[in-house]
């Protein structure tokens, strides 16, 4: 069972992380449902909601998409349903039906996908599937939320009369009108409806010489607005009709309310499994976005996060097309605790944070942005002391605030525990602080408990060296542009470049040179000394990275050459065997032929089938029985080799044509030429007429000018 305090989901902005995957829901039940997500209280059912998870994120990406699940909320009409004698009105059993069908759906589906979904059609089966309800509410209301005329006998008579009393009532009025309109007491509207009753739009001065029951006037009082006389009986009788109507429809939705009262439990599990099944949706949407997976949950104590993103950060710079760097940082027995230490602003808390949320996340069936080899260890508990956290409510300064949780800490902490302290020690006197700091490390440490600290302390980074299941970290700088690189480097301390910064921010040179002469000589070198071994470890990690891309290639290339040797081997192989099957054939023809001279020559059949026999007999010696599925296989695989050597000898004598080809120039047929021919200099483009030919040379006319040019290097240009 995992314990979370208040302030370790606020430390670690979950909430946050709730409230994105709340947007993501479709219905009112799962973005409530969705913000109230808590760690699961044991691992089978942690691992079920995991699981669906994954499996809902798949669908984004194979051919089976899930259907939908959305529903309108029915909590109210289930609570007004379960009293006595109560009914729904009919927009409330649209809503059930809906959500009725919703559930079906899903239902058959997930049982007819259940191999590409098996924990989701786990959960489904748990769920009664009935066609009884929504049958019942379609024999009633039709999909626009109206009561059928066949609901009832009695309804498709009344309705049927107040179809026949409308035809009358409108009749009549037409007749009303056209009479008071030829006499000209009706106002230029003629007509208009009041209390959801037509009348006739009459100028005020007529009013009295117009039969009929007055209901109204306009705001001017210059229009009056009469039912005509002849109308009203009708009308009175479509009243009648229409309460009876009203009655009947009561009657009816009584009736289907009493039929689906039985099913008020089933239908709340309708909701609760829809919701759900929203929520899920939810998280896969979300972890569709931040590239998240479900990593390997082991037994043993093992976190191991490859490439880890803070998905709020993400998001965020996703939004500002900005770049988010990874972590990747690992837990054991042989590395409890991890000192991360280097220059503010270059990423410790994020890392810390990181970490927090994403064990925090996957507690709770979130899936992970990780790199698909990561691995975890599930943890009872999860403390942060992250940030300032000063209580002015409580009076208490950021140093008594953490010494309080500290103290909890200490109460609450065992080897089960993840712990994640930011900034440790700070608040206090940097001796007297570091000092407790210390101690309470070394607590930590004896407990077996895992967690990560960030620090600026000297002595926290020598202990966390000293210790031999305890290791440092540190945040790359880049001491040249003294910018922060955000990557996460384990197995060494880092500097924190609090005088390399000092001198980039514009600080005097003499004042921080001043400012080395005030403190210990020997924690200046210290400090240095870390930033020096931190420059070169950087320059043997890119020395390592290359190599190891190097020799990635190299394996790649190896495992390409394998695969070209083995089926060149296998090709050659096949090519020796069709050789020596063709080979064979002709050894035989040979005999055939030397059989058949024999023949010619002595004219003696009996050694003639004795030389065939013989022959027979020798390459039968040689044959092995096969199975018609051996014989079919081989056909097959003969058939392959002879299309590929055909396809290679048709490329080879298409090859050697080209050749023959090219080696043979073609020359153009020799056109003796005369006057007034149409030519042009060979690889010319002007185009002139012969004029006059002397001996080799001819006189071409251009049109504009002549040219003298010698015969050869002219062609015909032939008249199109």
């Amino acid at each position: 069972m995992i314990s979370i305090t208040d302030k370790t989901l606020q430390d670690l902005e979950f909430n946050t992380v709730l409230q994105t995957i709340s947007e993501r829901c479709n219905t009112e039940l799962g973005k409530q449902k969705a913000l109230e997500i808590v760690p699961f209280k044991d691992k089978e059912t942690l691992m079920k909601s995991l699981l669906q998870t994954s499996e809902y994120l798949s669908s984004f990406s194979n051919n089976n998409a899930i259907p939908n699940h959305g529903f309108d909320n029915l909590t109210n009409d289930l609570k007004f349903l379960a009293i006595e004698d109560s009914f729904l009105e009919v927009s409330s059993f649209r809503k059930i039906a809906t959500l009725s069908e919703a559930v079906n759906v899903l239902l058959l589906f997930f049982k007819k996908f259940h191999d590409y979904y098996p924990k989701l059609n786990e959960k489904a089966a748990q769920v009664e599937y009935t066609k009884f309800i929504i049958q019942k509410i379609d024999e009633v209301a039709d999909k626009y939320g109206e009561i059928k005329d066949n609901a009832s006998p009695d309804l498709i008579n009344i309705r049927r009369d107040m179809s026949l009393v409308r035809g009358k009532v409108n009749q009549s009025f037409g007749q009303a009108m056209t009479q008071y309109n030829s006499l000209g007491y009706l106002d230029e509207i003629k007509e208009s409806f009041v209390q959801n009753r037509r009348v006739l739009a009459v100028l005020a001065m007529y009013r009295r010489k117009v039969k009929g029951s007055i209901l109204g006037s306009s705001k001017t009082g210059s229009i009056a607005y009469i039912e005509p006389e002849t109308t009203l009986h009708y009308s009175r009788e479509l009243s009648n009709l229409e309460y009876e109507e009203r009655e009947e429809i009561t009657r009816i939705l009584k009736k289907l309310s009493n039929d689906i009262r039985p099913f008020i439990e089933l239908l709340k599990q309708y909701q609760e499994f829809l919701s759900d099944i929203d929520v899920i949706s939810a998280k896969a949407k979300y972890a569709n976005k931040i590239n998240a997976i479900l990593p390997t949950i082991t037994t043993e104590k093992h976190l191991y996060l490859r490439d880890a993103f803070h998905p709020i950060l993400f998001l965020s710079n996703l939004e500002k097309k900005e770049k988010t760097f990874p972590q990747t940082i690992e837990l054991n027995n042989q590395s409890r605790i991890i000192v991360i230490s280097g220059p503010n602003a270059g990423g410790k808390t994020i890392s810390l944070k990181t970490i927090g949320l994403l064990q925090l996340m996957l507690q709770c069936g979130i899936l992970i942005p990780v790199h698909e080899r990561s691995k975890t260890f599930l943890f009872d508990r999860i403390l942060t002391d992250i940030g300032d956290n000063q209580s002015i409510e409580n009076h208490l300064s950021t140093y008594s605030y953490r010494l309080k949780n500290m103290n909890y800490f200490l109460k609450k902490c065992n080897a089960k525990t993840l712990f994640l302290i930011d900034e440790f020690g700070t608040g206090s006197d940097p001796e007297l602080g570091g000092a407790l700091a210390e101690i309470f490390l070394e607590e930590f440490y004896h407990r077996e408990a895992f967690g990560i600290i960030t620090t600026h302390y000297s002595n926290l980074k020598i202990l966390a060296n000293e210790l031999p299941f305890a290791s440092n970290a540190n945040m790359l700088f880049d001491e040249k542009s003294l910018e922060p690189m955000y990557k996460l480097i384990l197995g060494q301390a880092g500097s924190s470049f609090t005088f390399e910064v000092a001198q980039k921010n514009g600080i005097p040179f003499g004042l921080i040179n001043r400012a080395k002469k005030k403190i210990d000589g020997g924690k200046v070198r210290f400090d240095k000394t870390i930033a020096t071994l931190q420059k070169e470890r950087f320059k043997l990690e890119k020395t390592s990275q290359n190599l190891k891309e190097e020799e990635t290639k190299t394996r790649e290339e190896s495992k390409k050459m394998e695969t070209i040797n083995s089926k060149i081997k296998e090709k050659l192989e096949r090519y020796q065997e069709l050789y020596d099957a063709n080979q064979r054939l002709i050894y035989i023809g040979q005999k055939v032929d030397d059989i058949s001279e024999k023949y010619f020559n002595n004219k003696d059949k009996k050694i003639l089938i004795g030389e065939f026999l013989k022959m027979v007999e020798i390459e039968n010696s040689k044959r092995k029985k096969a199975t018609v599925k051996e014989k079919t296989e081989k056909e097959v695989i003969q058939k392959i080799v002879l299309n590929e050597v055909k396809v290679k000898v048709e490329e080879i004598r298409a090859e050697k044509k080209e050749k023959k080809l090219k080696a043979i120039p073609v020359e153009k047929p020799k056109v003796i030429l005369k006057i007034g021919d149409r030519v042009r200099m060979i690889d010319g483009k002007a185009i002139g007429t012969i004029d006059k030919i002397e001996k080799s040379k001819a006189i071409v006319n251009y049109g504009v000018f002549t040219s003298k040019v010698n015969l050869e290097q002219l062609e015909y240009v032939q008249v199109k």
